[in-house]
């Protein structure tokens, strides 16, 4: 069995393919044959602090076996899954705890659930949880032609609000526009937020999603209105941003989105991803793949993702 494993802390170079033993499932558990791995930051965060052997939290596949006391799922079954702790999934099997896995719909193909689950999660969380959304609220999404800005962006349309997307280049313009933002700025830095002002007459934005990172975390503050709401989410990585209490502005509200708060028990994340499943079956969700990677080149596929020249989703083919 081969799996890409970190050979030490570092850049993408340290993300090696290596043979490994084939794992097995122990009770509770079930053994995957992966289809498709999806990249995503957290990985790169992984790979910097070399904080998992074998990087990869989500995935889909098909059950090749199932271990003792495990009655959900039988050999055969298309799944997907989140191991947001456990991690390995840039592999070619992979064992799961069954209270991880979520059967995919015939209807949806295993790119699509691979792409959607984690990223589109991540995204409900943030417009239903930490800030929902109301009808006429008007937002910013940060790195909006990204895989989370994209599902972000039209979760917030679905619900009613306004998207100023900010984008890193001309060319992801049109991508976010397709995904139904209402203006695109091409930004990199603070220089959004003249623009941004000017866009809501000088009021703000009712909420600001952010997973740029440190280098616009000021901005961010800047551009929110009287009790309005900071998501910020991502890895935390690079230059984390701090702050002191007395220099939160505007009476807003800041909070740090995490997935595991969304998914605490297997009901909410069975719940939940019946609920992106059905949107992505009826068209009202649809899922960009911005590049397939042969599971070798999984060091090229982070190399792209850090570059900020992607759009949507990176996933490896085993």
């Amino acid at each position: 069995m081969k799996a890409i494993v970190i050979s030490a802390a570092g850049g993408p170079e340290v993300l090696r393919l290596q043979e490994r033993q084939a794992p097995r499932p122990g009770p509770g558990e079930i053994l995957v044959d992966v289809r498709v791995a999806g990249v995503n930051f957290f990985d790169v965060g992984i790979r910097r602090g070399r904080l998992a052997e074998v990087p990869g939290m989500e995935g889909t596949g098909v059950v090749a076996a199932v271990g003792e006391g495990v009655g959900e799922f039988a050999p055969g079954d298309r799944v997907a899954w989140l191991a947001i702790e456990t991690h390995a999934g840039y592999a070619e099997q992979i064992v799961l705890p069954a209270a991880q896995v979520v059967a995919v719909p015939d209807a949806i193909d295993d790119e699509t659930a691979a792409a959607v689950l984690l990223q589109g999660l991540t995204a409900h969380h943030h417009c239903t949880v930490c800030h929902p959304v109301q009808p006429g609220d008007i937002t910013l999404v940060h790195a909006a032609a990204g895989g989370v800005g994209l599902l972000l962006t039209q979760l917030i349309k679905a619900r009613g609000g306004t998207v100023i997307g900010l984008v890193s280049r001309p060319e992801k313009v049109a991508v976010a526009t397709a995904a139904g933002a209402d203006h695109v700025l091409i930004s990199t830095g603070e220089a959004f937020v003249e623009p941004v002002l000017d866009l809501t007459g000088g009021a703000g934005v009712h909420a600001v999603f952010d997973g740029a990172g440190g280098p616009t975390f000021a901005g961010s503050l800047k551009v929110l209105r009287t009790h309005g709401t900071m998501v910020f989410y991502g890895p935390l990585i690079g230059d984390v941003p701090t702050i002191a209490m007395n220099e939160i502005p505007r009476s807003t509200r800041l909070t740090y989105g995490t997935l595991p708060d969304h998914i605490e028990t297997r009901e909410e994340l069975v719940g939940h991803a019946a609920e992106l499943f059905g949107l992505v079956e009826k068209g009202e969700l649809t899922v960009r793949i911005g590049g397939r990677y042969p599971l070798a080149e999984a060091a090229k596929a982070h190399a792209d993702l850090e570059s900020r020249a992607t759009t949507g989703k990176l996933l490896l083919i085993p």
